[in-house]
């Protein structure tokens, strides 16, 4: 019996390539569209932050929690404002060099983080043998706003000294950013944690100091493995000794610090 349907023929096949080409074309144009919009909103905001930072630049300057939320405006359109920009100028040539902020505010911005980032390499290498190279990040603070020079009479925040520490990465300097625990600290030396001497650290915030057996106790180490990290982190000048006691006991530098009151 034939069959009743009708074969496709060329012109079913053309049909079908037109409209693939006329949907590839209209995607094409929504895409491009799309882009354009989004440089044009981007170009808006950065003449915004343009007409912001000269309106308060002083205040921008001088106040670390203003200097804050500016970054913060920067970073929620994805400038990173100690990153070199890349925009283009009113005769359409690029700004090479220079971050966003230098090119808005002038170097003074720029300066301050530079100078900034200097001191907080010099509290690093003044505090290495007491803590080993690690310091807590209000600890910097502090004694930046104590020391000289940049520090002498210059309010600065945490957000400031991360800010200043991240400046350094593209010279490769060592200085990094790590968490122990529930603190941020400022790493000076190469070296990296292992997971057991970030586990003993971070119980010596918790706890205020720990002893071998205190070790054995709450996480179940055997007394050797205990001894091993405790003995490399004393070695490394990450925590202090007391012999006082009956057993030893291991203090973090930071801690001392904070009791101290320094």
């Amino acid at each position: 019996m034939a069959s009743n349907r009708k074969g496709v023929g060329l012109s079913a096949f053309s049909r079908n390539a037109l409209t693939s080409d006329h949907y590839a074309s209209h995607g094409a144009a929504l895409r491009s569209a799309h882009a354009d919009s989004l440089a044009n909103q981007l170009s808006v905001f950065q003449a915004a932050l343009h007409s912001f930072s000269v309106t308060h630049g002083a205040e921008i300057r001088s106040n670390p929690t203003f200097r804050a939320e500016f970054a913060r405006m920067c970073n929620a359109i994805g400038v990173d404002p100690l990153a070199s920009s890349n925009h283009k100028t009113s005769k359409g040539n690029k700004n090479e060099g220079g971050s966003f902020w230098s090119q808005m505010l002038g170097g003074s911005v720029n300066d301050f983080y530079f100078e900034l980032a200097v001191r907080v390499v010099e509290v690093c290498r003044e505090t290495r043998s007491e803590n080993g190279g690690m310091i807590e990040v209000p600890q910097v603070r502090k004694r930046v706003e104590k020391g000289r020079g940049i520090g002498g009479g210059l309010e600065v925040s945490d957000d400031d000294i991360l800010r200043a520490v991240k400046s350094l990465e593209p010279l490769g300097s060592g200085f990094t950013v790590m968490k122990i625990g529930s603190k941020q600290m400022i790493r000076s030396v190469p070296k990296e944690l292992n997971t057991d001497q970030s586990t003993v650290l971070e119980a010596i915030q918790v706890l205020g100091y720990v002893t071998v057996s205190m070790l054995q106790l709450n996480l179940g180490w055997e007394r050797a493995r205990a001894v091993a990290v405790i003995d490399d982190l004393v070695a490394d000048s990450l925590v202090w000794v007391d012999a006082q006691a009956d057993e030893k006991e291991y203090w973090s530098p930071a801690l001392m610090h904070e009791i101290g009151g320094d």
